[in-house]
């Protein structure tokens, strides 16, 4: 007897399996006959684990307009009117909408999120609610918190102290801004200090890292090195990497290598980067997208991330990674078959891998945790950015939802309409 059968799916790789659940765990793949107390048909439809975002800012989301709204669009002005809103934000206010936007992102199978949270002001609010939000949607959602000295580690006065109280009061992860800090040497000097807390605390590392038009903008050879140094490997992360889309690329021909060297992921923010970088330009105007096909030509693991939805920096967003895929491979002209199927991983199991979770995926003994998606496969998935039919967060059905065909009333056409097509 099975809790839960998730029958005539189709597994990423395009392998048709019935998924059988017990528990929070997937007990059984294949063919499978025997009885469930629950059972959904998920007959030519997608099945794939939940979805993941390695970078994102809860602290902020759902407040877009307050204090004002960003006129110019700048990666600065965003920064200017959060100083503003994070003085004056309770903690009570941030936590409804941070549970607001995990309700959102429960019903897009949207299950594992990693969450910068502003380590800059000393009353600390931020911090605390975010680890109220984490215990409220640990059911459900696996959220890191990543102490993050939004203004810089050495720029303000408290800055150093207030990551250290916050990574003592729980935060799981260390973060950083470099190219923030008043100079390049102090950039690089926040690096190094940052790299030895991760190191000696054992905990992941995730840095916003040249996250500007700037070619010479160097940080991430710097953070390379550290996570080298300090063995860090595949437990770091650098965000956002905005200036290597402006490095001249003999410069870059040495720098990929040592990044692959080191181990260390990557986390380009589509939506945001193309938003936000730029916006100096005339034209040509730069895409402010980092250079993802070749470091993934490299080895180097690289995932997509939301970063922002409605907030100082972005005005729109819904929760859903499909949406953060899409704009990636258009800027990142990953269309071919081959690729599409990369940005779909991407933003599963690429994402995962850089987040370290632990049980992710759809094999005998991961947490059944999945999400059935109205497509045939994940390029069609990307493609309509399909519906999701059920959502199942560790052995729980959370989330559902309707197939919804549009009726057509066309003389001698088909009563309904289902964008899924076949692929040729």
């Amino acid at each position: 007897m099975f809790d839960l059968l998730i029958k005539g799916g189709t597994l990423p790789d395009g392998t048709a399996s019935d998924i059988g659940i017990r528990g929070d765990r997937i007990a059984a793949l294949g063919r499978i006959e025997g009885a469930a107390r629950e059972v959904i048909d998920a007959t030519g439809d997608l099945v794939s684990p939940p979805f993941v975002d390695p970078h994102f800012h809860m602290d902020a989301t759902l407040s877009y307009g307050t204090p004002r709204v960003n006129a110019s669009g700048t990666l600065l002005e965003g920064i200017a009117l959060w100083g503003e809103l994070r003085e004056i934000a309770t903690v009570d206010e941030m936590v409804d909408r941070a549970v607001t936007y995990c309700d959102w992102a429960a019903s897009m199978g949207l299950l594992a999120i990693r969450t910068h949270v502003d380590t800059t002001p000393d009353h600390l609010r931020g911090v605390e609610a975010m680890l109220e939000v984490k215990a409220r949607v640990a059911p459900y959602i696996d959220l890191q918190l990543v102490a993050f000295p939004q203004d810089g580690l050495y720029r303000t006065k408290t800055g150093r102290e207030n990551v250290i109280r916050a990574l003592d009061m729980g935060v799981d992860v260390v973060g950083g801004i470099p190219h923030f800090e008043r100079t390049m040497e102090e950039g690089t000097e926040s690096l190094r200090d940052l790299g030895r807390i991760a190191a000696e605390r054992g905990l992941m590392w995730d840095v916003h890292c040249d996250e500007t038009d700037d070619p010479m903008s160097r940080h991430v050879e710097v953070m390379a090195r550290e996570v080298t140094r300090h063995g860090l490997g595949g437990r770091a992360a650098g965000s956002h990497l905005t200036s290597m889309h402006s490095m001249d690329n003999y410069y870059v021909s040495k720098l990929l290598p040592l990044i692959a060297e080191s181990g260390m992921t990557a986390i380009p923010n589509p939506l945001i980067n193309i938003t936000l970088q730029g916006r100096h330009d005339t034209y040509p105007k730069r895409r402010g997208l980092t250079r993802v096909k070749e470091m993934q030509a490299q080895g180097i693991t690289v995932g997509w991330g939301q970063d922002c939805v409605m907030d100082p920096w972005y005005s729109l967003g819904t929760a859903d990674m499909l949406d953060v895929a899409f704009m990636g491979l258009h800027v990142a002209q990953m269309t071919h078959p081959e690729e599409m199927a990369r940005c779909f991983r991407m933003v599963t199991e690429d994402n995962a891998r850089i987040m370290n979770l632990e049980g992710y995926g759809l094999k005998v003994g991961d947490k059944a945790s999945l999400v059935v998606l109205d497509a045939g496969n994940p390029t069609e998935a990307l493609r309509l950015r399909a519906e999701r039919l059920a959502v199942v967060a560790n052995g729980k059905v959370i989330a559902r939802r309707h197939r919804n065909d549009t009726r057509l009333t066309i003389a001698g056409r088909p009563g309904t309409v289902r964008r899924r097509h076949p692929d040729r």
